[in-house]
């Protein structure tokens, strides 16, 4: 399970969800896509079951979702915005 670190604020907008990296005040933007992925991460869904719903709800294969999945939750940890609980 994922969480964001104490230090991060979300917030949803039309387009997606921006994070807040307070200490440093970067802002980290992510399309309508990416925010699903986060949020199911957030709420406990594996990176597998978040792939297996996007391969069945969007036009990708399984490989390409399970690919996707894995490097955003890689960026948003080596950002320091997401960590394992």
């Amino acid at each position: 399970m994922s969480r964001l670190r104490t230090d991060v604020t979300c917030c949803t907008t039309e387009n997606g969800m921006v994070l807040l990296e307070e200490r440093t005040g970067r802002y980290w933007q992510l399309n309508a896509t990416g925010a699903s992925v986060l949020q199911a991460l957030l709420e406990g869904f594996t990176p597998g079951q978040i792939a297996d719903q996007l391969a069945r709800t969007r036009p990708v294969t399984r490989d390409r979702a399970t690919a996707d999945v894995n490097s955003l939750l890689e960026q948003l940890t080596r950002a320091g915005l997401v960590a394992a609980s």
